[in-house]
This record gives structure tokens, sequence and C-alpha cells, in this order.
């Protein structure tokens, strides 16, 4: 994601593993047209405040636009999945090991290195990064035009930007959420209406799809199941 221009819907599902497998049919799907457009108004989130709803709003709406030719994160309920997480047993990092010594620097495969378990991380960075871009721009983030936000994301996410160490998982943890709510099983909030699943041609949680794991570059014929048994 240079300089933060949204990604083509295909290059980033591509580029988020959940893709690769399907490269032979995404090309061909798209969104469904019959789904109605997203209101979120009535949602009462579970963990965030008005402001931190306001900023996972904007901030996954850019992450995972709308325009394009398959579901936006707004679309596929991308915020009420993160929100719930948050929540839950996740955002407070309840089976996690959160004993420092915590380093910033450290690579990826080193896990989790912050004090701050995952809901704290977003109830203190989202109002620091609110804070820079007021400075940068002159307003809050949710505020900021599209090209502003994508160049506030992409400063964010290269350091240029800078929080406090705690807080320097923050780009890649919101993006990370992001992807999972995107793809993730309906029953967590997220994909509504299997969109995304629909988009890719995953098929679900269906039980008879085995026969065709190993038929690569095929159509699979049947539209996704959830975790609950509604089809799509």
């Amino acid at each position: 994601m240079s300089n933060f221009s949204p990604p083509s819907r295909r290059s980033f599902l591509f580029a988020s593993g959940a893709g690769v497998a399907l490269a032979g049919t995404a090309v061909a799907m798209h969104a469904n047209s019959k789904e109605p457009a997203l209101k979120l108004d009535a949602y009462k989130p579970e963990y965030f405040n008005a402001d931190e709803w306001a900023f996972v709003l904007a901030a996954t709406a850019r992450l995972i636009p709308s325009e394009g030719d398959g579901p936006g994160a707004i679309e596929a309920h991308v915020p009420v999945f993160i929100d719930r997480q948050l929540k839950g047993y996740y955002g407070n990092a309840e089976i996690w090991y959160m004993e420092g010594p915590h380093d910033p620097a450290a690579t990826p495969d080193r896990g989790w290195q912050s004090p701050l378990n995952p809901a704290q991380l977003y109830r203190k960075a989202i109002p620091a990064f609110n804070a820079a871009c007021t400075e940068r721009f002159g307003k809050e983030f949710k505020s900021l035009a599209a090209e502003q936000q994508d160049e506030a994301l992409t400063a964010l996410q290269k350091g240029e930007i800078k929080l406090d160490p705690e807080l320097s998982l923050f780009f890649a943890t919101l993006l990370a959420n992001t992807k999972e709510g995107y793809f993730a099983d309906p029953v967590h909030g997220g994909n509504h209406g299997m969109q995304s699943w629909k988009y890719i041609g995953f098929p679900g949680a269906r039980a008879s799809y085995a026969e065709w794991v190993d038929q690569h570059n095929v159509k699979y014929p049947l539209g996704p199941v959830s975790i609950k048994g509604e089809r799509a």
C-alpha cells in the first residue's frame, strides 16, 4: 500500500493471502448487487466510544474502500467486527503472554511488543493519531478529505507520524483487524451477508467442499454457507 492510494479490490485480496488459492476464480467474481447499502447508524458499539467509532468507520473505509467491483469494509460490517473483538477476550488479551520487556523495534516473529492489550491500544492510539492529524492537517482524521486520510494513514504506516513506542503496533493491528473482519464468518459481526466470501468464491463452512480442493482454477458452483448454516 505504497503512498496509500486505495488498492484495487483484487490486489488487496491477493496481498492479504485470502485470494491466493482462489486466484483463478476471483477475477470473475463481483459483489452481489442485491445487497442493500449498509447503514451502521443504528448499531450501538459495545466497546468504542463515539469518537473512536467515528475514527474506525473512517479508517476502515479507506483501508478497504467501497469504490470498486466488490464490497468495501463498511458494506462488510468490518467496524462491527472490530468493536466486538475488542470487547471480548481478544481485546483483553486474556490468553496472551503480556509480561515485559517489550521492544517496539522487534521483528513481527517476536510476538506482541506492547504492554497494552489490543483494546487499550485502540483507546490510546486513536486520540493520539487524531491529535497528529489535527497538527498536520488542521482536522481530526474523520473530518479529512479522502486523499488526506490516505496520506495520514500512509504516514502512520511508514512511521512518519510518531506515536509513543507502546502505540507502535497500532497501524499493523488496525490493518490486520480490518482484514480479519472482512473475511471472518458473519457470526463474528463482519463479512456481512457473506459478501466477501461471495466475491472471492469461497465456500465458507460447507462440509462437502473437500472434493474441490484439488480442482484449481475451477469456479465453485455453489454459494457460501456460514457456521450458523446461513446461505448466500
